[in-house]
């Protein structure tokens, strides 16, 4: 297949895709629209010649599917994609059948920017035949080539966030400009495709308002009276963010110990660029003297784990005393702690020590932007976020 492929960056899913489609009748690849969806799966398809590729925004290729049966059957021993897989719904039972008839691994790979769940909720009869894998908007291990020579990069993609477009515009105006026109689409166009009937200004309005909330532990019924809607009502708009990954949900730690624990999840906007943009913050130099700049170090360098370790289990760890890690991952009996610090600086509170001895985790990162890591304590590590993440692939 051809494809115009000139600006590809290899992603760090690009092996697992592959796999997958090896090894999967079908593979769903998702996430946020504008990540780089396509891109990856046009250069895998490229180097194929037994490819068909669809997108369901394309009337064209919308059409091609007005009976999907005798397309199926038509291209039945080529790998099909379907790109935005979430406009066309109704093809998901027929994907069943055609993929009982023949289960051999690579029939379909589908693209979509709704979450595993939203699409579970069409593709119930999937269940044991599809394999779903998560891309992120770019990470710092994608984009950078070492933590020392490249911070003014690391500081860049921080402030413009990974989106595609975004990192890689020109400047920080037209970076801003897309990121703006990003949101814009999103709400006057995207939420009502997913299936969501809310208006777009309440949603801007709400999505404004996670952004001041930003790395903070939630409450629904004060952001519920602020946005004059009942509890319920927040619960859905903030799930309807979540399902289109936009914002992240962190849970509580949950372990059975002696302390009380806080119990509601802390909110974080998944990509730093749209919530320097829902801020008005235009640059870098902006974001440093802003209020905001700690919890958005915060949620970058979580969103920056956890794009390394997805199948980890992630919580933060908060007692009613105000003893507070992060972030905590488990895997098993393995776990792993993480301070974030937007100072180069870092300093722990007085707390952090007793809160290891309780929790135990294997190793301990202070994340802040050092030009270096350097021992902090027994294993403690303070460390820029590259170097923590390339380290933690190990466990």
């Amino acid at each position: 297949m051809n494809f115009n492929l000139q600006r590809y960056i290899k992603r760090q899913q690009e092996k697992n895709v592959a796999d997958s489609l090896a090894s999967f009748p079908v593979t769903a690849l998702l996430g946020p629209r504008q990540c780089g969806k396509s891109t990856l799966a046009k250069h895998l398809l490229s180097q194929r010649d037994d490819a068909v590729f669809l997108d369901l925004e394309r009337p064209s290729d919308l059409r091609k599917l007005t009976d999907p049966e005798l397309f199926f059957h038509t291209h039945r021993d080529k790998l099909i994609c379907i790109d935005e897989v979430q406009v066309g719904p109704a093809i998901f039972p027929l994907l069943r059948a055609t993929v009982d008839d023949d289960r051999r691994p690579g029939r379909f790979f589908l693209l979509g920017s709704a979450s595993q769940e939203l699409i579970r909720k069409s593709s119930e009869t999937l269940a044991g035949r599809i394999h779903y894998i998560e891309l992120t908007p770019f990470t710092c291990t994608e984009l950078l080539a070492s933590s020392q020579s490249s911070r003014e990069k690391l500081m860049e993609l921080w402030a413009r966030g990974g989106f595609p477009e975004s990192v890689l515009a020109v400047s920080d105006a037209i970076s801003l400009t897309w990121r703006e026109d990003f949101i814009r689409t999103f709400l006057e166009r995207d939420i009502n495709q997913f299936g969501f009937s809310v208006a777009a200004q309440t949603m801007r309005r709400f999505w404004s308002m996670l952004a001041h909330y930003h790395g903070q532990v939630m409450n629904y019924s004060k952001l519920g009276q602020a946005l004059g809607v009942t509890h319920p009502t927040v619960k859905r708009y903030l799930e309807l963010l979540e399902q289109t990954y936009m914002v992240r949900s962190l849970a509580p730690y949950s372990a059975n110990i002696k302390k009380r624990l806080v119990k509601a999840p802390k909110v974080y906007l998944r990509d730093s660029g749209v919530l320097h943009a829902l801020l008005e913050i235009d640059t870098l130099e902006d974001l440093l003297g802003h209020p905001v700049v700690g919890g958005s170090w915060e949620g970058f360098c979580i969103e920056q784990i956890l794009a390394a370790k997805p199948n980890w289990r992630a919580s933060f760890y908060r007692t009613s005393s105000g003893e507070e890690i992060d972030l905590i991952l488990e895997r098993g009996q393995k776990s792993l702690a993480f301070e974030l610090k937007a100072s180069m600086s870092p300093k722990v509170s007085r707390g952090f020590n007793a809160t290891l001895e309780i929790l135990q985790p294997n190793h301990t990162w202070i994340i802040a932007p050092v030009p270096e890591p350097y021992p902090f304590q027994q294993n403690v590590t303070v460390s820029d976020i590259f170097s923590v993440v390339e380290e933690i692939t190990g466990y």
